[in-house]
């Protein structure tokens, strides 16, 4: 599948003076969004918790884990819901353009006592099988055979998800496929595990970095003219695949999903 390039045109050219003008008057409305974002994160940390009381098992290269277990040696847990099912070929290349960074960053968030790991539907042999391919080290475990996945609103039956009878993004919703992308957090304090926040949908656009970077260019995201958001996204080694969807990940990132809807 060919990438269309938009060529963004008509820019204002200007001198160096007005240029510095224009770009502090900018930056004020910068600096107000930072602030922003800083006071909902403090909103977001006051949000209540809510104590884990059901016993969740995963499958990891040693046998079975147990939900506490993921924390290794830190009391904050991110769970990146890496949307990868049972049986797949391989996962959603959205999801896998995130975990790209995982183990560059991991490092970092360890000594911030927070573990981040990813949890998959797909069987352990699958995940290792593909995360192998990927290059990855970090952690990812299975949690197939547990409810631990619709419990937290990531995997669902697809005939539920096609007539709009499953809860994703806190709201009943159709979804295109039997597994959806999110992220979770838990605290893990005297011995007791409690949720303390998930996101979903848009709410993972912060974790796409490429965005974050893209969006400091004069091009953009440059998506338009493509036929969705994230259309031209391939697993790492595929760029230049012309074949490098397969009909179920084309189905996964149809234009409806979450990973291009509000």
């Amino acid at each position: 599948m060919a990438t269309a390039i938009v060529q963004k045109s008509g820019a204002n050219v200007v001198s160096h003076a007005e240029w510095l003008a224009a770009r502090k008057q900018f930056l004020a409305k910068e600096k107000e969004l930072t602030h922003l974002r800083d006071e909902l994160s403090r909103q977001r940390r006051e949000l209540p918790w809510e104590k884990v009381e059901k016993r969740y098992t995963f499958d990891g290269p040693n046998g079975k884990l147990a939900l506490d277990e993921l924390f290794g040696e830190s009391s904050q847990l991110i769970v990146y819901h890496l949307m990868f099912g049972p049986g797949w070929k391989e996962a959603c290349p959205s999801c896998s353009m995130i975990s790209d960074q995982f183990d560059s960053i991991r490092v970092h968030m360890l000594q911030r006592d927070t573990n981040l790991i990813a949890v998959s539907r797909a069987t352990f042999p699958e995940i290792e099988a593909f995360k192998k391919r990927m290059g990855w080290k970090f952690p990812w475990v299975s949690s197939f055979g547990s409810d631990f996945n619709s419990d937290y609103n990531v995997s669902f039956a697809l005939h539920d998800a096609e007539n709009g009878k499953i809860v994703y993004n806190y709201e009943t919703a159709t979804f295109p496929a039997e597994e959806a992308p999110g992220v979770s957090v838990f605290h893990r304090k005297d011995g007791e595990v409690f949720h303390t926040y998930s996101s979903f949908g848009r709410g993972l656009d912060i974790m796409l970095n490429v965005y974050n970077f893209l969006d400091l260019t004069p091009k953009g995201r440059n998506e338009e003219g493509l036929p969705w958001p994230m259309a031209w996204v391939r697993h790492h080694d595929k760029y230049g695949d012309p074949k490098a969807f397969d009909a179920m990940m084309l189905f996964a990132q149809a234009k409806d999903n979450c990973c291009s809807k509000k």
